[in-house]
């Protein structure tokens, strides 16, 4: 049987939270579908508008949506709605029971926190969020990490990060050699410019 993921999108995910683990997936259900399958997933299905304006159309709602061995869950600004919404908090509760790994990407975890997913458990998130996340929990919030690895729960710091997490995952499912060779197909060997100009504090940028 293929291994389903749920990508569980809502009004002000960020985009790469969630566009780069689907590539990542996305290629394995893509090239052998009977090892994956992917599906977006979000309260009511139709269309979500995300941080930066993109409208991603979802394959299902809440109600409706298949049950799911992997679940991601995105950051974004629409996560301060979200981590309080009973609904979403209800759906990731629920989805987990079942969930081989249940993983946030940036403050995704906040999500997961209010769900009660991440208490007593090791977690990170975006930089900026991390105080918020130890006010959430018994949570002990780990810094200058890609991710962390809790099993069953997955976190990982910001946006790109997710990327990360994903070839992690992909590892952990199919080998190392596998995650390797998605690694290298969508050419992710990082190497960003102007690595050498130092970097500007937090109000500057933007």
């Amino acid at each position: 049987m293929p291994k389903t993921i749920a990508f569980v999108l809502f009004d002000g995910a960020e985009e790469l939270d969630f566009a780069g683990p689907y590539e990542v997936f996305g290629i394995v259900a893509t090239t052998q579908p009977d090892q994956c399958r992917v599906f977006t997933v979000s309260e009511n299905g139709g269309q979500v508008r995300c941080a930066n304006g993109l409208r991603v159309v979802v394959d299902h709602s809440f109600a409706d949506a298949p049950v799911a061995d992997i679940i991601i869950i995105p950051g974004g600004q629409g996560t301060r709605t979200e981590m309080d919404n009973p609904a979403m908090l209800d759906y990731l509760r629920k989805a987990s029971e079942t969930a081989d790994y249940t993983t946030s990407v940036c403050t995704g975890a906040l999500v997961l926190a209010n769900a009660g997913l991440l208490e007593g458990k090791k977690a990170t998130t975006w930089w900026g969020m991390r105080q918020q996340l130890g006010n959430l929990g018994e949570i002990e919030v780990v810094e200058d990490t890609r991710f962390v690895d809790q099993s069953p729960i997955i976190t990982a710091a910001g946006v790109s990060a997710g990327i990360d997490m994903a070839l992690y995952l992909a590892g952990k499912l199919w080998g190392p050699e596998r995650a390797r060779l998605i690694q290298k197909y969508i050419e992710y060997f990082p190497d960003p410019p102007y690595a050498d100009v130092p970097i500007p504090e937090p109000a500057q940028v933007g």
